[in-house]
Order: structure tokens, then sequence, then C-alpha cells
């Protein structure tokens, strides 16, 4: 029986060595896109073709380099070692493209291509998605990716160009800077804290309903921790696994959540409550070091340093901002994601 890769196809179907010749440009922008997409089935409703020319292509391009670049299994498609190496060259070869058309004397429109950006799903949704369109339009060929999910994604392994997370990087191979920090404290809604009255101190806590998010970056002990000796049932009202789940239960009614500080700030519609209890997660900007200089993924790092820039932003800065003194940046900012009062 013919050997297997690991999680892949058997070995002799994959190329042994021949004359190199010039490469075909085409396979390598469709290697590129599989490898983003990560299927052929995704690559191919991407690209408009069918994922069985996707397979030629990727073929072709593997014969002519003599190398296996990816391997296939049940939950899609992963580069090998020389599948990433040919990976971050090609994305450099289509950066080049890009200046060399920008280089014809035709007025240049900006940085071209696609940029995938993974943002956890609070951050993305709330505060980045609403930034986007400014940027996009200082960019106006720059096709935008926006990913937002509670699991870092891992530039390393090309899941994402530019990552921005709130738990510390572990992959030695990345590049990490921090552009912030996230601070939380309880909130409710207002028609909840008229209803049952707003608690003073975290004792009067275990007499209200309070709302949980249960994500792989947030710390989620903290009920156990805080209120050991209070039975669960008549307390915790909801858990979700996503901010805006999350915030909506609060916003609603549901009960009291512990829920960032820029919320609030940008116009939701909850209240703060002051109970001595908070909580705060740096901001870390994730890339590949080898991705840096190209222009997609520079553009992309300048944006997100500037969305979190502590010198405009100050809700972000190391020390958290008192809800007192959070009043004036909420009466003089003129945009909200949530839509007008009622």
């Amino acid at each position: 029986m013919p050997n297997r890769l690991k999680t892949g196809v058997q070995y002799f179907e994959h190329p042994t060595a021949t004359e190199p010749g010039d490469l075909n440009w085409e396979s390598v922008r469709i290697f590129l896109r599989l490898v983003q997409a990560g299927s052929f089935r995704a690559a191919a409703r991407k690209l408009g073709v069918s994922a069985n020319t996707i397979r030629n292509q990727v073929y072709l391009l593997e014969r002519q380099l003599g190398a296996p670049l990816i391997v296939r299994g049940s939950g899609g498609v992963e580069p090998t070692a020389d599948g990433r190496m040919v990976y971050e060259r090609a994305t450099r070869m289509e950066e080049a493209s890009f200046d060399l058309r920008r280089g014809t004397g035709k007025p240049s429109l900006g940085v071209s291509g696609e940029i995938r950006i993974s943002v956890t799903e609070g951050l993305g949704t709330f505060w980045l998605m609403p930034r986007l369109a400014a940027f996009q339009r200082a960019n106006p060929r720059l096709i935008v990716e926006l990913n937002t999910t509670m699991r870092p994604s891992d530039p390393v392994r090309l899941e994402a160009d530019v990552g921005v997370q709130i738990s510390p990087p572990t992959n030695p191979s990345l590049k990490a800077m921090k552009i912030g920090r996230m601070h939380a404290m309880p909130f409710a809604s207002r028609e909840y804290l008229a209803t049952f009255g707003t608690p003073k101190t975290l004792e009067d806590v275990k007499k209200h309903r309070i709302v949980e998010q249960l994500s792989p970056q947030l710390y989620n002990d903290q009920v156990d921790v805080l209120f050991p000796d209070v039975a669960r049932e008549g307390f915790v009202a909801v858990r979700a696994n996503t901010s805006t789940a999350h915030y909506w239960a609060v916003a609603s009614g549901a009960g009291l959540g512990m829920l960032p500080t820029y919320l609030w700030v940008i116009g939701a519609e909850v209240e703060p409550v002051s109970i001595g209890l908070k909580t705060q997660f740096d901001i870390w900007l994730t890339y590949h070091p080898d991705m840096r200089h190209g222009p997609r993924v520079a553009a992309a790092i300048e944006w997100l340093k500037t969305a979190f820039d502590t010198r405009s932003y100050n809700r972000f800065r190391d020390e958290i901002i008192s809800p007192s003194d959070m009043e004036e940046y909420i009466a003089g900012h003129r945009f909200s994601p949530f839509g007008p009062s009622t």
C-alpha cells in the first residue's frame, strides 16, 4: 500500500521534479487564492472557475517547482513548508506586479489586491467596521476581508495577513506589537436598572441577574471566582459565545454584563455600573515579519495603528477612564453604530 502524507493525499499523486521552464503566472495566482480561501470549493467561488481548474493549475505549478505545495484533508487545504515559502514569495511577486502597473505613467489609485484582517468579533464589529469605509475609500482597489472571530488567527499559517487579538501571541515567528488596551466593567440597560435598581457593591450583584460571555480569549471562570457560593439557577440569565450577542443580551435587559468601555463611548444603549469591578486586555497587532514591507500589509498595519491610537482614542490607554470622565466624549460624539436612541 502506498504511503500517505499525514493528512493529505498519496505520495504518488504529488509531482516529481521536472524541467522548470517559465513559471505560469496564472498557476501562481490561483495557488495564492487557494491558500487564502482554504479550500478548492471556496477558491473556485472566489475566482469564478471550477474546482478542477484550480486542481490542474496547482498540479502544474507543483510539477514546475518539483515539490508538493499543499496537503488536502477533510478540513480543506494547508500549505506544506515549501508551499508557505512559495506563498510568501508569490505574494511579493503579485505586489511587484501592482507596483509595475503603477509605474507605467497611469495615475495611481493606491494599494491593490486583497488584504485579510483577522480581529476579535467585538472590536471588528463595533470599532473597526464603522471605520473601514474611510480606509477603503483611501485605497479603492484594495479588497478588505475582515474576519471577525474570537479564536486568534495565525498569520504564520497564512490564516490572515494581519491579526488583532486580545490574548498575547504565542508564536515566536510572529511580529507583535501592543497597540492599545481594552477595558471592561459592568453595564446594564437603563430599563433593567430602573426596574431592579443599581447595585452599589459586588455583594449587591448577588441579588441581580448576570450575562456571561464565553470565548477563547476571555476569562471564563470569573463567575466561579467572584461568586463561588451563589447558585447558577436564578443568577446567570444568559451565556453567549459572541461579543454582539453578549452586548444585545445586556442592552435588552437580560442582566448585568461585563462590556468594553468603548461601547458606551460610541453610543451603546447601556449604563455603567460602578462597583469597583473592572478588567483589561491588551490589544495586540500581529503579522509575519516577511510580509511587513508589502504595500497591502503596510497600509493595513498603519490603518490599524491609527484606529487604536491612544492620542485620539483615550479609551484605549493603559489606565481606565472613569464613567464620569467619559461623559464629555459621549456628548461630542457624532457617530453611533447602534442607531438613534429611542
